[in-house]
């Protein structure tokens, strides 16, 4: 089982967008871009709810980048 380092400053950085709510962009490796809000992030994936409500989960070894966006 993979551990959740979270020492990591990714893993911080993360932690903090998801407590203060902070809208993002993830782009996938595919080129598609999701945008929301995340909710929850796990050693493998990352979870976030976009405009219509709907939750997507993202696999880690799926995502480019990801970046926080102002409203």
């Amino acid at each position: 089982m993979a551990e959740f380092e979270t020492g990591f400053p990714s893993v911080r950085q993360i932690q903090q967008w998801v407590a203060d709510k902070q809208g993002v962009e993830i782009k996938l490796l595919t080129g598609d871009i999701l945008v929301g809000t995340l909710l929850w992030q796990d050693p493998h994936c990352l979870c976030l709810t976009d405009a219509s409500g709907q939750q997507i989960v993202a696999w880690r070894q799926a995502i480019a980048y990801h970046k926080a966006v102002t409203a």
